[in-house]
């Protein structure tokens, strides 16, 4: 069947973040649309504008995904539900598990007391689960193995994300007395100050430097929603901000799907080294290939100005296994098959480095 996906532009500044609009299907028995993550709050209106000028101005969304609750993904969400008709809002809601993960905690909280906790911790999903309730949109749980449209959800697991939601900054300070987060606030400040200082290093083809035990990224970024689809022949993989852990998880569970080597790939947090490993690519996407050889295509989420992202050390693994990254950075990338042409302009992807971050 037709589809397109459709990567926006998000943030003319340093910031980078993501929104993508999809649909699949036909002219004759109509088009699935599928929205995933809504970039920053004035990214709900560009994502209003697309879909009425370039996804033929519908009146309702079958799907709306967020893949987890940073800023840069659910800002602009809230816009649709002021503009379309949205079947099933599909989003993490950590107040869900709290009787699962109550024993995590000290024992002086009643399961009634957790949970009312983690939805005010959690406000911004809590505002926007009501919305979509008020809107009258279902809002489903992003169970790995669960449909979503024409996309399976690969990761994360329940038990996973359980583990997960006591790593989040959000939840009570007991936890994190005992079990401190991978990520702190101490440690990003000390990456965003040591940026000026980063040091390159030489690469060749055959000689990767990508660390397969990178920083840990966030616990928030861990949680995020990957989902795959084969269209027609043609695999999809979408990744939101996940990091090793999660590309690892996803891929196990994904080999019962045959969702490997995917044509159409996300590249992970706006391409951080932090989120990708080379053991996690090859097993996606493969071993390295020759010079000039491509199997598929990665497209990166990355704002106009944002200087840090994607890495040089991340564009170059991708393309050394046979992806080339193409960069947002101020412009729509579509990946169609089957569609008119829109009228979008060719774009050229990144060319190999051989200096890179160190």
């Amino acid at each position: 069947m037709p589809f397109e996906i459709d990567f926006l532009p998000v943030g003319n500044g340093t910031k980078s973040g993501d929104a993508i609009c999809l649909r699949y299907g036909n002219p004759n028995s109509g088009f699935a649309i599928h929205v995933v993550d809504g970039g920053y709050t004035e990214t709900g209106e560009d994502i209003v504008v697309h879909l009425k000028t370039r996804f033929g101005n519908p009146r309702r969304i079958d799907h709306v995904v967020l893949t987890h609750p940073d800023t840069d993904h659910i800002s602009g969400l809230f816009e649709l539900f002021y503009n379309f008709q949205v079947g099933t809002l599909w989003m993490h809601r950590p107040w869900l598990h709290a009787d699962q993960i109550i024993h995590r905690f000290h024992g002086n909280w009643s399961l009634g007391g957790l949970t009312n906790h983690l939805r005010d911790q959690f406000a911004a999903l809590r505002e926007l689960e009501e919305l979509a309730l008020a809107n009258g949109a279902r809002v489903m749980s992003p169970v790995q193995g669960r449909n979503i449209g024409a996309f399976t959800i690969l990761a994360p697991s329940i038990d996973r994300y359980q583990n997960i939601i006591v790593e989040l900054p959000n939840t009570p300070a007991e936890v994190k007395s005992r079990k401190t987060s991978s990520y702190s606030p101490l440690e990003k400040a000390f990456e965003e100050t040591s940026r000026a200082l980063t040091r390159f290093v030489p690469e060749n083809w055959y000689g990767e430097t990508l660390s397969d035990d990178p920083d840990t990224t966030t616990p928030s970024n861990e949680s995020s929603i990957v989902q795959a689809a084969i269209i027609d022949g043609i695999k999809i993989l979408l990744t939101g901000d996940v990091g090793p852990i999660g590309l690892f998880d996803s891929f196990a569970y994904a080999s019962r799907f045959d969702f490997s080597s995917p044509h159409l790939i996300q590249v992970p947090h706006h391409g951080s080294r932090r989120n990708v490993t080379q053991t996690a690519l090859d097993f996606w996407l493969g071993s390295a290939v020759a010079p000039g050889i491509e199997r598929g295509v990665a497209i990166c989420s990355a704002a106009l100005n944002d200087g840090d992202h994607p890495r040089a050390i991340v564009e170059n693994a991708f393309l050394r296994r046979g992806y080339p990254v193409y960069s947002t950075k101020g412009q729509v990338l579509s990946y169609s098959f089957g569609m008119a042409d829109r009228g979008y302009l060719p774009v050229q992807p990144a060319p190999f480095r051989t200096r890179v971050e160190g």
